[in-house]
């Protein structure tokens, strides 16, 4: 007779699983919580302890880690010394396990579960079986997903293709990783937390779960997938309410938005971010949204089609009616009037979606002050990783500020250098950013020279026929000549805000001040590559 252990924590299925089994004549083994589910469901069950002949010890912690399991496992059938060794002890070969794990993620899911608590869920004997069980898939059985136990009863009846139980092992590795990576996880960001510190382990383990299959990747010609994390952050936490499956480059520009609307997440005035090709585009802040809005789309109007847009507000009946004379890839926001669902949903293929719990403010304002996630990036060889930026939250005063010029700037210019400051955060390097008026006026990003950088937002406020009198100008980093200096003086800016920290800082001041124009500096570096 062939012999199943079943130990479970995910229940479902199990007993009707049970029961396909003991219908071919298969023995159950069980423990615990599962062989009372088993035996309530029908299902005549065999004790793990009636196996090893010894009590489960210590609340349960002792109960399968004994060689009457682990060799009935890991014993090879076409190896006649493995099979003696076996009849000698007393023992008989194990030929299926269904195992998955204590739950771990979700016990500490919550966020305020105690190490000890933690360490609880940390399975021991259920990692050892299935190791176990997928060293020796030849011979055993192993299954920790509910979702295949169909799939082994047809093998079983003999509808099995050859590598069926070579990916069955696989899965087994691969969740034994994700498992022990939520774990260690866990216990970094706790020392992170009681260490006050931020910690990049000695080994990077990630462990991803693919959220979607997309159509397909940068090009239509690259396959691509969205893979995530234990902990529903950043875009895999966004409710999409209407519109189409999103794409890869949804979810590239989704990130950028998400970014660049974060220095907005506490401001005190509504907010809008409109981003193309993973970098702003426009953003404005207004006394309303469709204020916001419309100053938003005033920076670039003919790079805002087909654009992503965040915004920090509920989108009303009037803000969604100017929205609607724009082709928009995605829009996310706290939430949507009625008024406003269904202008957008005109539009079939709008991707419309909400922040978790409607709040952009409690879903941006902590980004950058958690150890984890990091944000990793892969290169040619090898992977980066790195804590998140902080965003420089629009509507605080930063003490470490200083001006560096004889000209102070005026409150108005002030709170424009606060703006662009915010604004410039999820501009790409090299970062230029012209502002007035609680809008964006030009942006020049991704240049080699921040000269270049410079014409090219002043050539587009000119296209978009914005005037760049008494604008103020924002750099993600410091100016290494005082030629950025004297093209902003040429084109009507009167503030800069940089980083400052050039070897040629007094040059570039002296420049600032022949030209009339006050400088701050932030002492603050926010490039963006």
């Amino acid at each position: 007779m062939k012999r199943a252990l079943i130990s479970v924590s995910d229940k479902n299925g199990a007993v009707a699983f049970g029961r396909a089994l003991q219908e071919r004549d298969w023995e159950i083994l069980s423990t615990g919580g599962t062989a009372r589910a088993l035996k309530e469901g029908g299902v005549e069950v065999t004790s793990v302890s009636d196996v090893t002949r010894h009590p489960e010890m210590m609340d349960g912690r002792v109960k399968t880690l004994h060689p009457a399991i682990h060799a009935g496992l890991l014993a090879r059938r076409a190896n006649p010394e493995d099979l003696a060794a076996l009849k000698e002890q007393g023992y008989g070969p194990i030929d299926l396990v269904a195992v998955n794990l204590y739950p771990f993620r979700e016990t500490v899911a919550s966020g305020n579960v105690s190490v000890d608590v933690a360490m609880e869920k940390v399975d021991i004997g259920g990692p050892t079986m299935i190791r176990a069980a997928a060293k020796n898939h030849n011979d055993v059985w192993v299954v920790v997903d509910p979702a295949d136990y169909g799939d082994v009863i047809d093998a079983i009846d003999g509808k099995e293709d050859p590598f069926f139980r070579r990916r069955l092992a696989a899965k087994v590795f691969q969740h034994i990783s994700t498992y022990d990576s939520a774990v260690a996880s866990y216990l970094l960001d706790h020392s992170a937390e009681e260490s006050n510190e931020e910690i990049l382990g000695e080994h990077l383990k990630t462990s991803l779960s693919r959220m979607h299959t997309l159509r397909y990747g940068e090009n239509p010609d690259q396959r691509a997938a969205f893979y995530v994390g234990e902990k529903a952050v950043g875009i895999s936490a966004l409710e999409k309410h209407h519109g189409k499956e999103l794409s890869y480059n949804n979810i590239l520009d989704l990130d950028g938005a998400l970014l660049s609307l974060s220095p907005f997440a506490k401001s005190p005035r509504p907010a809008v971010a409109i981003i193309k090709h993973t970098t702003p585009c426009g953003i404005g802040v207004g006394d309303s949204l469709a204020e916001a809005y419309k100053r938003a789309l005033a920076t670039d109007p003919v790079s805002a089609f087909g654009s992503v847009i965040a915004v920090n507000r509920s989108v009303d009946g009037e803000t969604a009616e100017l929205m609607s004379k724009l082709f928009i890839e995605c829009l996310v926001a706290p939430d949507f009037s009625g008024d406003a669902i269904e202008k957008l949903t005109e539009k079939k293929n709008i991707r419309i979606m909400t922040f978790p719990e409607g709040s952009a403010a409690s879903f941006l304002a902590d980004h950058g002050h958690r150890p984890e996630p990091l944000l990793v990036r892969s290169v040619y060889g090898g992977v980066l990783a790195q804590s998140p930026p902080i965003p420089p939250f629009y509507g605080e005063i930063d003490e470490s500020w200083h001006v560096v010029t004889e000209r102070h700037p005026t409150e108005k210019e002030w709170d424009d250098l606060r703006f662009a400051w915010a604004a410039i955060f999820g501009v790409k390097s090299n970062a230029i950013l012209l502002a007035k008026d609680g809008g964006v006026l030009g942006i020049g990003a991704g240049q080699m020279s921040r000269v270049d950088s410079s014409r090219i937002a002043v050539r587009k406020a000119g296209d978009a026929g914005l005037g760049l009198s008494g604008a103020v100008l924002a750099s993600d980093a410091f100016f290494p000549f005082r030629d950025g200096v004297e093209a902003a003086a040429e084109a009507g800016v009167r503030a800069v805000i940089q980083p400052g920290g050039s070897v040629r800082d007094e040059e570039v001041v002296d420049a600032a001040d022949e030209h009339g124009i006050a400088m701050v500096f932030t002492g603050r570096r926010l490039f963006r590559h």
